[in-house]
């Protein structure tokens, strides 16, 4: 078959294109990933390795479903494991003798941050810390991040102890496949067994009272060395998407953590959205028809053909690949299939779909005798030279 490749000419006039600028951040580390397209939107700096705070619990919380066989079993809060809480670290408020369940800890590690769960489901399921932090960077071995390493299960600051926003991002991804750890991240608010109730580290940190109703699920972190942090899952104009901000400030009354992840969730908000590159019923290719009583066949696409993309993308970059049948004829079946069109933005195959024949292509027969008059006059002619022949 031959392959023909279209590019797709939206506008005639040339018109100056702007680009857009993102909004200035004070985060120094970015990372913003369309999880619903599968694809980077955004980076800065987003393969420095940096600390992580206690964005660490995300493979903390992932480590421990994946190594509990019962999250409803009950479990007693130990005086030994208490005294493993450093002082500086966040607390859920857990007290010695309290019963709880495994998913009451994974609730209080993720949403208030506390190292008094992250440490107990360490020491209750491991043994120890040290044994349980073997688990948390066997398991990012296994996802394949090359650029995380962890020492301890809080995230306080540490030799050693590290990762990147595209690491943390592609973890994020991962463990939002499990839908356990999916339920726990976009919880905001939950009562544990015993009666304690906990809220997301997201309330505490607005102290500007933005609006964060876009964003689905998080996990925030601080240290000194961390600066303040916070891995998100968003929900904008129908698309999923995770946002890392890492080493952000804290300014006068602003946590720049939430402060950046808002103004991101607003500019993507009011700039990107499912932009149709082609319409349904576009024309793509004519072609020829053998013997019939239509000349050419019009291929058009059957859908409307859209990507997420910023409002300045450019339109050239969008083409249109046609491998199929380039003649057809009444031997070609309603029903059957004819080609493929693979439809791309910037080098990416974004859709595909089959071309099939939609209608019955009959014969013509005043065409199929002008076209062989010679050969039927010809073998008229044989024919009559042939009975002469032989009535001598």
């Amino acid at each position: 078959m031959k392959k023909i490749v279209l590019i797709i000419i939206i506008f005639v006039i040339p018109i100056e294109v702007i680009a857009l600028d993102y909004p200035k951040l004070n985060s120094n580390v970015v990372e913003i990933y369309d999880l619903t397209d599968s694809k980077v939107v955004y980076e800065k700096n987003s393969s420095k390795k940096s600390n992580l705070a206690s964005i660490t619990k995300i493979a903390t919380v992932l480590t421990s479903i994946e190594s509990i066989k019962d999250v409803s079993k009950e479990v007693i809060i130990t005086r030994d494991i208490l005294n493993t809480v450093v002082p500086e670290a966040s607390k859920a408020g857990l007290k010695q003798g309290d019963k709880v369940t495994y998913e009451d800890l994974l609730y209080c590690s993720m949403l208030p941050s506390g190292a008094d769960c992250t440490n107990s489901l360490a020491i209750l399921i491991s043994g120890n810390i040290e044994k349980f932090v073997d688990k948390m960077n066997n398991l990012v071995k296994k996802i394949g991040l090359t650029n995380t390493h962890f020492v301890n299960v809080t995230g306080l600051d540490v030799k050693n102890h590290y990762s990147t926003a595209s690491d943390i991002r592609k973890l994020l991804v991962h463990a939002l496949k499990n839908p356990l750890f999916k339920k726990i991240y976009t919880t905001k608010k939950y009562k544990l067994t015993n009666g304690l109730k906990i809220e997301t580290t997201l309330y505490k940190y607005n102290t500007s009272q933005l609006d964060i109703s876009k964003i689905l699920g998080s996990k925030t972190g601080y240290t000194k060395e961390a600066g303040y942090c916070l891995a998100s899952l968003d929900l904008i104009n129908e698309h999923e998407i995770i946002i890392i901000v890492l080493n952000a400030k804290h300014i006068g009354n602003n946590y720049y953590n939430i402060v950046d992840t808002n103004k991101l969730i607003n500019f993507i908000s009011n700039n990107y959205k499912d932009e149709v590159l082609v319409k349904k019923d576009s024309l793509i290719k004519e072609i020829t028809v053998n013997l019939s009583d239509i000349d050419n066949y019009e291929i058009k696409s059957t859908v409307d053909v859209s990507k997420f993309l910023p409002k300045d993308y450019d339109k050239n970059k969008i083409k249109i690949d046609y491998v199929g049948l380039n003649e057809l004829s009444y031997r070609n079946k309603k029903g059957s299939k004819i080609g493929v069109i693979n439809y791309y933005f910037e080098d990416e195959l974004i859709y595909k779909e089959n071309v099939v024949l939609d209608k019955k292509i009959n014969l013509n027969i005043i065409k199929l005798i002008k076209k062989y008059i010679v050969l039927i006059i010809v073998g008229i002619v044989v024919i009559f030279v042939i009975i002469k022949k032989k009535r001598k």
